[in-house]
Protein backbone atom coordinates (compact mmCIF):
# COMPACT_ATOMS: atom_id res chain seq x y z
CA UNK A 1 0.00 0.00 0.00
CA UNK A 2 1.20 3.57 -1.12
CA UNK A 3 0.44 6.13 1.39
CA UNK A 4 0.70 9.83 -0.44
CA UNK A 5 0.03 12.84 1.75
CA UNK A 6 -1.31 15.97 -0.01
CA UNK A 7 -2.76 13.56 -1.77
CA UNK A 8 -4.84 16.76 -3.59
CA UNK A 9 -1.62 18.85 -4.06
CA UNK A 10 -0.02 19.29 -7.90
CA UNK A 11 2.39 16.51 -7.16
CA UNK A 12 0.45 14.20 -4.77
CA UNK A 13 -2.47 14.28 -7.79
CA UNK A 14 -0.11 13.02 -10.57
CA UNK A 15 1.92 10.21 -8.82
CA UNK A 16 -1.62 8.89 -7.20
CA UNK A 17 -2.68 8.67 -11.24
CA UNK A 18 0.22 7.02 -12.00
CA UNK A 19 0.47 4.62 -9.19
CA UNK A 20 -3.25 3.82 -10.03
CA UNK A 21 -2.60 3.62 -13.93
CA UNK A 22 -0.16 0.79 -12.84
CA UNK A 23 -2.81 -0.77 -10.73
CA UNK A 24 -0.72 -0.25 -7.83
CA UNK A 25 -3.03 -0.03 -4.13
CA UNK A 26 -3.17 3.86 -2.77
CA UNK A 27 -4.47 5.63 0.01
CA UNK A 28 -4.82 9.56 -0.23
CA UNK A 29 -4.72 11.50 2.80
CA UNK A 30 -6.17 14.91 2.97
CA UNK A 31 -7.73 17.34 4.53
CA UNK A 32 -10.44 17.92 2.37
CA UNK A 33 -11.79 14.23 1.03
CA UNK A 34 -14.05 16.61 -1.25
CA UNK A 35 -11.40 17.44 -3.48
CA UNK A 36 -10.32 14.11 -3.89
CA UNK A 37 -13.17 12.83 -5.75
CA UNK A 38 -11.04 11.70 -9.05
CA UNK A 39 -8.96 9.89 -7.33
CA UNK A 40 -11.55 7.97 -5.67
CA UNK A 41 -13.27 7.18 -8.89
CA UNK A 42 -9.80 5.88 -9.99
CA UNK A 43 -9.60 3.46 -7.29
CA UNK A 44 -7.80 5.00 -4.83
CA UNK A 45 -9.37 4.82 -1.00
CA UNK A 46 -9.42 8.17 0.71
CA UNK A 47 -9.13 8.69 4.00
CA UNK A 48 -9.27 11.90 6.01
CA UNK A 49 -6.21 13.52 7.96
CA UNK A 50 -4.48 16.20 9.04
CA UNK A 51 -0.76 16.59 9.93
CA UNK A 52 -1.91 18.73 13.01
CA UNK A 53 -3.86 15.89 14.16
CA UNK A 54 -1.59 12.94 15.54
CA UNK A 55 -4.43 10.50 15.50
CA UNK A 56 -5.47 10.57 12.28
CA UNK A 57 -1.61 10.04 10.82
CA UNK A 58 -1.41 7.01 12.96
CA UNK A 59 -4.83 5.47 10.95
CA UNK A 60 -3.25 6.81 7.57
CA UNK A 61 -0.31 4.76 8.41
CA UNK A 62 -1.30 1.69 9.53
CA UNK A 63 -0.59 -1.11 6.45
CA UNK A 64 0.80 0.73 4.84
CA UNK A 65 4.53 -0.09 2.85
CA UNK A 66 5.35 3.55 1.23
CA UNK A 67 5.12 6.91 2.06
CA UNK A 68 5.50 9.78 -0.37
CA UNK A 69 4.54 13.18 1.69
CA UNK A 70 3.67 15.85 -0.68
CA UNK A 71 1.86 18.41 1.34
CA UNK A 72 3.46 21.40 2.97
CA UNK A 73 2.01 24.43 5.07
CA UNK A 74 3.54 27.74 3.14
CA UNK A 75 0.93 29.45 2.27
CA UNK A 76 0.55 29.91 6.33
CA UNK A 77 -3.10 30.73 7.09
CA UNK A 78 -3.89 30.89 10.44
CA UNK A 79 -2.97 27.49 12.27
CA UNK A 80 -2.15 25.48 9.12
CA UNK A 81 1.45 27.16 8.35
CA UNK A 82 4.94 26.19 8.48
CA UNK A 83 5.41 25.51 12.44
CA UNK A 84 2.41 23.80 12.87
CA UNK A 85 2.70 21.21 9.18
CA UNK A 86 6.08 21.27 7.86
CA UNK A 87 7.81 21.69 11.82
CA UNK A 88 5.66 19.75 14.26
CA UNK A 89 3.34 17.93 11.82
CA UNK A 90 6.06 16.42 9.64
CA UNK A 91 7.83 15.01 12.70
CA UNK A 92 4.31 13.48 14.06
CA UNK A 93 3.86 11.65 10.83
CA UNK A 94 7.75 10.69 10.71
CA UNK A 95 7.12 8.98 13.92
CA UNK A 96 3.39 7.42 12.39
CA UNK A 97 5.43 5.83 10.09
CA UNK A 98 8.00 4.47 11.70
CA UNK A 99 5.68 2.95 14.31
CA UNK A 100 3.78 1.41 11.35
CA UNK A 101 6.62 -0.09 9.82
CA UNK A 102 6.42 1.89 6.64
CA UNK A 103 9.47 0.38 4.55
CA UNK A 104 10.35 3.48 2.88
CA UNK A 105 9.55 7.45 3.01
CA UNK A 106 9.51 9.81 0.28
CA UNK A 107 9.68 13.22 1.31
CA UNK A 108 9.35 16.53 -0.43
CA UNK A 109 12.13 19.30 0.60
CA UNK A 110 12.86 21.83 -1.92
CA UNK A 111 15.90 22.96 -3.73
CA UNK A 112 18.58 25.16 -1.68
CA UNK A 113 17.35 24.72 1.95
CA UNK A 114 20.06 24.80 4.75
CA UNK A 115 20.22 25.89 8.90
CA UNK A 116 20.48 29.42 7.86
CA UNK A 117 18.50 30.11 4.53
CA UNK A 118 16.66 33.60 5.40
CA UNK A 119 13.09 32.23 4.50
CA UNK A 120 11.56 30.08 7.88
CA UNK A 121 10.05 27.11 5.66
CA UNK A 122 13.36 26.21 3.95
CA UNK A 123 14.61 26.29 7.35
CA UNK A 124 12.17 23.62 8.35
CA UNK A 125 12.29 21.90 5.30
CA UNK A 126 15.96 21.09 6.28
CA UNK A 127 15.27 20.08 9.59
CA UNK A 128 12.75 17.80 8.68
CA UNK A 129 15.33 16.32 6.70
CA UNK A 130 17.65 15.66 9.58
CA UNK A 131 14.74 14.15 11.24
CA UNK A 132 13.80 11.68 8.55
CA UNK A 133 17.88 10.93 8.35
CA UNK A 134 17.85 10.30 12.07
CA UNK A 135 14.44 8.13 12.51
CA UNK A 136 16.56 5.18 10.94
CA UNK A 137 13.17 4.31 8.08
CA UNK A 138 14.64 4.26 4.85
CA UNK A 139 14.57 7.23 2.74
CA UNK A 140 14.39 9.36 -0.39
CA UNK A 141 14.40 13.16 -0.07
CA UNK A 142 13.13 15.08 -3.42
CA UNK A 143 14.21 18.93 -3.63
CA UNK A 144 12.09 19.98 -6.52
CA UNK A 145 12.76 23.60 -7.83
CA UNK A 146 10.14 26.01 -7.94
CA UNK A 147 6.79 24.80 -10.07
CA UNK A 148 6.37 26.29 -13.18
CA UNK A 149 2.46 25.63 -13.11
CA UNK A 150 2.76 28.08 -10.31
CA UNK A 151 4.78 30.97 -12.07
CA UNK A 152 3.00 30.38 -15.23
CA UNK A 153 -0.58 30.71 -13.74
CA UNK A 154 0.69 34.12 -11.73
CA UNK A 155 2.63 35.76 -14.52
CA UNK A 156 2.11 34.24 -17.92
CA UNK A 157 -2.18 33.49 -17.32
CA UNK A 158 -2.70 37.16 -16.89
CA UNK A 159 -1.25 37.73 -20.32
CA UNK A 160 -3.17 35.46 -21.98
CA UNK A 161 -6.46 36.58 -20.50
CA UNK A 162 -5.68 40.69 -19.87
CA UNK A 163 -3.01 41.53 -22.37
CA UNK A 164 -1.52 42.57 -18.51
CA UNK A 165 0.40 40.81 -15.83
CA UNK A 166 2.21 41.98 -12.95
CA UNK A 167 5.72 41.23 -11.61
CA UNK A 168 7.42 41.19 -8.26
CA UNK A 169 10.75 42.68 -8.37
CA UNK A 170 12.93 43.32 -11.11
CA UNK A 171 12.61 40.24 -12.92
CA UNK A 172 15.84 40.23 -14.52
CA UNK A 173 17.03 37.36 -11.61
CA UNK A 174 17.09 33.32 -13.53
CA UNK A 175 15.33 30.84 -11.79
CA UNK A 176 14.91 26.97 -12.56
CA UNK A 177 11.66 26.34 -13.29
CA UNK A 178 10.51 22.39 -12.89
CA UNK A 179 7.33 20.56 -14.18
CA UNK A 180 5.38 19.05 -11.34
CA UNK A 181 4.88 16.11 -14.66
CA UNK A 182 8.62 15.75 -14.08
CA UNK A 183 8.81 15.73 -10.39
CA UNK A 184 6.26 12.88 -10.25
CA UNK A 185 8.27 11.11 -12.46
CA UNK A 186 11.11 11.20 -10.12
CA UNK A 187 8.82 10.70 -6.83
CA UNK A 188 7.65 7.39 -8.80
CA UNK A 189 11.95 6.25 -8.89
CA UNK A 190 12.27 7.23 -5.49
CA UNK A 191 9.02 5.29 -4.01
CA UNK A 192 10.42 2.07 -6.19
CA UNK A 193 13.61 2.47 -7.11
CA UNK A 194 16.50 0.64 -4.90
CA UNK A 195 19.00 2.90 -6.34
CA UNK A 196 16.75 6.06 -4.97
CA UNK A 197 16.67 4.46 -1.40
CA UNK A 198 18.94 6.73 1.54
CA UNK A 199 19.51 9.22 -1.34
CA UNK A 200 18.58 13.44 -1.93
CA UNK A 201 17.84 13.90 -5.55
CA UNK A 202 17.97 17.57 -6.60
CA UNK A 203 15.00 18.23 -9.25
CA UNK A 204 15.30 21.06 -11.74
CA UNK A 205 13.89 21.98 -14.93
CA UNK A 206 15.87 22.19 -18.69
CA UNK A 207 16.36 26.04 -18.33
CA UNK A 208 16.96 29.28 -16.04
CA UNK A 209 14.36 31.81 -16.68
CA UNK A 210 13.98 35.11 -15.36
CA UNK A 211 10.25 36.24 -15.00
CA UNK A 212 10.20 39.08 -17.35
CA UNK A 213 11.57 36.01 -19.52
CA UNK A 214 8.33 33.89 -18.33
CA UNK A 215 6.26 36.63 -19.17
CA UNK A 216 8.02 36.81 -22.64
CA UNK A 217 7.09 33.30 -23.54
CA UNK A 218 3.96 33.99 -22.79
CA UNK A 219 3.25 37.11 -25.04
CA UNK A 220 4.56 34.90 -28.07
CA UNK A 221 1.74 32.51 -27.15
CA UNK A 222 -0.60 35.25 -27.37
CA UNK A 223 0.77 37.20 -30.07
CA UNK A 224 0.91 40.36 -28.44
CA UNK A 225 2.95 42.57 -25.97
CA UNK A 226 2.26 42.48 -22.64
CA UNK A 227 1.06 45.55 -19.99
CA UNK A 228 3.62 44.85 -17.67
CA UNK A 229 3.86 45.85 -14.02
CA UNK A 230 6.68 45.76 -11.28
CA UNK A 231 6.74 45.90 -7.43
CA UNK A 232 9.82 47.34 -6.48
CA UNK A 233 12.09 45.67 -4.68
CA UNK A 234 12.04 48.45 -1.59
CA UNK A 235 8.41 48.04 -1.28
CA UNK A 236 8.62 44.85 -0.82
CA UNK A 237 10.91 44.91 1.58
CA UNK A 238 9.15 47.26 3.47
CA UNK A 239 5.73 45.06 2.89
CA UNK A 240 7.51 41.99 4.72
CA UNK A 241 8.60 44.13 7.59
CA UNK A 242 5.55 45.88 8.84
CA UNK A 243 3.35 42.84 7.72
CA UNK A 244 5.56 40.18 9.78
CA UNK A 245 3.24 40.80 13.37
CA UNK A 246 -0.13 40.90 12.17
CA UNK A 247 0.20 38.90 8.89
CA UNK A 248 3.21 36.15 8.62
CA UNK A 249 1.69 34.43 5.91
CA UNK A 250 1.41 37.83 3.29
CA UNK A 251 5.17 39.02 4.90
CA UNK A 252 6.80 35.29 4.34
CA UNK A 253 5.50 35.23 0.90
CA UNK A 254 6.93 39.12 -0.03
CA UNK A 255 9.91 37.94 1.08
CA UNK A 256 9.99 34.82 -1.17
CA UNK A 257 9.76 36.98 -3.66
CA UNK A 258 12.09 39.55 -2.65
CA UNK A 259 14.44 36.19 -2.75
CA UNK A 260 13.56 34.61 -5.89
CA UNK A 261 14.62 38.17 -7.18
CA UNK A 262 17.64 38.78 -5.29
CA UNK A 263 19.59 35.21 -4.86
CA UNK A 264 20.78 32.63 -6.76
CA UNK A 265 18.18 30.36 -8.09
CA UNK A 266 19.93 28.37 -10.85
CA UNK A 267 20.05 24.81 -11.17
CA UNK A 268 22.00 22.74 -13.73
CA UNK A 269 20.16 19.16 -13.68
CA UNK A 270 22.71 17.19 -15.75
CA UNK A 271 24.19 15.40 -12.77
CA UNK A 272 20.73 14.22 -11.58
CA UNK A 273 19.75 13.24 -15.03
CA UNK A 274 23.31 11.00 -15.45
CA UNK A 275 21.92 9.10 -12.79
CA UNK A 276 17.71 9.11 -13.36
CA UNK A 277 17.52 10.03 -16.64
CA UNK A 278 14.06 11.81 -17.18
CA UNK A 279 12.41 13.76 -19.93
CA UNK A 280 12.40 17.78 -18.44
CA UNK A 281 9.65 20.11 -19.76
CA UNK A 282 10.40 23.24 -20.80
CA UNK A 283 8.31 26.17 -19.88
CA UNK A 284 7.32 27.06 -23.87
CA UNK A 285 5.79 23.27 -23.90
CA UNK A 286 4.14 23.09 -20.90
CA UNK A 287 2.24 26.97 -21.77
CA UNK A 288 1.78 25.93 -25.10
CA UNK A 289 -0.27 22.65 -23.88
CA UNK A 290 -1.87 24.36 -21.38
CA UNK A 291 -2.93 27.89 -22.56
CA UNK A 292 -2.42 28.03 -26.13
Amino acid sequence: MYLLIGATSKLGTRVARRLLAEGKPVRAMTRTPDKATELKKLGAEIVPGDLRDPGSLARACAGVEKILDAAHGFPGEADNNPQTVDDAGKRALIDAAKRAGVQHFVFTSALGVSPQHPIDFFRIKFATEEYLRASGMSFTILRPGAFMEFWAALVGEPIVKTGKTTIFGRGDNPINFVSADDVARYALIALDDPRARDQVIEIGGPENLTLNQVAAVFEKIAGRSAQKSHVPLPMMRVLSFVSRPFNPALSRQVAAGINMDTADWTFDPRATQKKFPVPLTKLEEYARTRYA
